[in-house]
């Protein structure tokens, strides 16, 4: 699971490298990649921690990627442990970093919740893994030349391995589990700054 886990954020920041290395020749114009870090506040509100980078590939194109992470543990054993990354490749209608995108994106996450009582979870505690992908679609306005502001909402799948426990650290296992889920996968409401 680890070995498999290092190969894919690997394979992330390779292609993220290579795609940097080539400037896309169009129209007898080198477009060199522009490089751009940004948060999602969405994400802060739920005390996760987040930071992602965009990259471009092409006038049009982009890809995306962000990694979130949050190891608090909240009163009466509340916690939503968990980490996930999302890479996404964008297709820009006008202009990458600028304007209406669409995007496809991928996910993995290992999380580690309990005693939430929403989505009919009740006071259990659930750990496990989840991966799939999906797609989106999202807005990008300029507010400066280094600072801009997004929102992005996707939809698609993901595969839900876990095994749930009663309660607490060291409550008794009830099981092993996995469930289909389909729905929203995405929903940013990002802060950028451009670098390059």
């Amino acid at each position: 699971m680890r070995t498999c886990r290092l190969y894919f954020l690997t394979g992330i920041l390779l292609l993220a490298f290579v795609a940097s290395a080539y400037a896309q020749e169009q129209n007898n114009q080198i477009y060199l990649p522009k490089f751009a870090i940004k948060t999602n506040a969405l994400y802060l509100a739920t005390t996760t921690l987040n930071l992602g980078f965009e990259v471009g590939l092409s006038r049009k194109m982009s890809l995306d990627v962000s990694g979130n992470y949050n190891p608090w543990e909240f009163g009466n054993n509340k916690q939503i442990k968990h980490w996930l990354v999302q890479p996404e490749l964008r297709y820009w209608l006008c202009e990458r970093f600028n304007g209406h995108f669409f995007g496809i994106h991928g996910h993995y996450a290992e999380y580690n919740v309990s005693n939430l009582n929403i989505f009919g979870m009740g006071n259990y505690r659930y750990e496990g893994n989840l991966y799939g992908g999906g797609i989106s679609y999202g807005y990008q306005w300029l507010i400066s030349k280094r600072w801009s502001m997004e929102a992005e909402i996707g939809v698609g799948y993901a595969r839900l391995k876990y095994d749930k426990h009663e309660c607490g650290h060291c409550g008794q296992k009830l099981g092993n589990y996995s469930k289909n889920y389909w729905g929203p996968t995405k929903v940013a409401l990002n802060m950028i700054y451009v670098i390059k």
